[in-house]
């Protein structure tokens, strides 16, 4: 399959950008949108892709997931778009490969529970061994944290997540004491809350989203369970805090490739350059929304290096594509990237970086 013909003809790159717009994860929007056109917009500056402005279509990966599976695959069977990025949950990621799988190039952008294989699909995020282990290490070798209690949504990200952190967790010292799955969008954490209380865990595992986060780390710190405990979250930024507000962000920990406040060159250029796209009412910056301006950046890099839509033709390129962005510079490793990757502690409202996970 060469460059799809209608791309051609409009004379334009179109991309499916597929992000939460409603729902738990809908916090994230916002920020993921504003990112999104940063990216594109520092694109087109630069000639677009393969000579051809890019322009995005946004769609609601909030939206039940047979509907999401049927708009991908409309938009692509009928010439619509060249391509999909974005930042949605791993189950969203499942109902979308199958309609782009050797038909059009996907990314997917922030971290998932690893194992994606499918053809054409592309990760920018980290992997539980590039982040959740070195992490776990980190808070046991400096903080004696050994015991932990997994909290997480019932879909697959959590679910899978808590899986390998077991099976990691089977050749240290390290152990799980107790776990459990809610349902998304789900405000009753009594029996979690008496779970963790009753447990010898020293540390609880969050894995939620957006605002089951924040609500879950509201009620935490309200039933004083923070108090000798701490918490490392995976799916939380500075808009999560926002949410949860000061009193929930005692103790609580996350890993990932980017934060607002990390003293890098490039982020504090990236970070400048959104504050002044976007003004004081601008969505709070964090390492989710950033990720799909991480996604863009890719899609194009990609495509310019093979000079071509064609998934195929991209695959056989890839290895050698890397791209400078606001977390350095990004290398693909097969269907993968590698980059930095932190540990940051919640202070007040903003994540304090504490430690470089690739020593860890």
């Amino acid at each position: 399959m060469t460059d799809r013909i209608p791309g051609l003809r409009r004379g334009t790159v179109d991309l499916a950008l597929v992000v939460p717009l409603s729902g738990p994860a809908g916090l994230f929007g916002p920020s993921c949108e504003a990112c999104a056109l940063l990216a594109v917009e520092d694109i087109n500056a630069v000639g677009g892709i393969l000579g051809r402005p890019l322009r995005l279509h946004t769609v609601d990966a909030g939206m039940p997931l047979p509907v999401l599976g049927a708009r991908i695959d409309r938009m692509v069977s009928r010439g619509m778009i060249d391509g999909v990025v974005g930042w949605h949950l791993s189950n969203a990621r499942k109902v979308i490969t199958p309609h782009t799988a050797g038909r059009v190039p996907y990314v997917y952008t922030t971290f998932y529970e690893g194992g994606e294989d499918a053809d054409g699909v592309y990760m920018v995020g980290e992997t539980p061994d590039q982040q959740l282990f070195p992490a776990l290490r980190w808070l046991r070798s400096e903080l004696g944290t050994r015991r932990w209690c997994i909290v997480g949504n019932d879909y697959v990200w959590p679910r899978e997540t808590a899986r390998v952190a077991r099976e990691f967790m089977a050749g240290t010292d390290l152990e799980v004491v107790g776990e459990t799955f809610l349902p998304l969008g789900g405000r009753d954490f009594r029996a979690t809350l008496e779970l963790i209380r009753s447990s010898p865990a020293q540390g609880v595992l969050l894995f939620m989203v957006g605002a089951d986060a924040a609500a879950f780390n509201r009620a935490f710190a309200a039933a004083g369970l923070d108090d000798g405990r701490i918490r490392l979250s995976m799916m939380i930024g500075e808009d999560v805090l926002y949410a949860g507000g000061p009193d929930s962000a005692r103790g609580l920990f996350t890993a990932c490739g980017y934060f607002e406040s990390l003293v890098s060159s490039e982020g504090m250029a990236f970070g400048s350059r959104y504050a002044a796209r976007f003004g004081a009412v601008a969505p709070a910056l964090n390492n989710i929304g950033e990720s799909c301006y991480e996604g863009l950046l890719l899609f194009a890099s990609l495509a310019e290096a093979a000079r071509s839509l064609d998934p195929w033709v991209i695959e056989r390129g890839a290895r050698r594509v890397s791209y400078a962005g606001p977390r350095g510079e990004v290398r693909v490793r097969g269907s993968h990237t590698t980059q930095p990757v932190y540990l940051a502690g919640a202070d007040i409202m903003e994540f304090s970086v504490l430690a470089d996970l690739r020593r860890a």
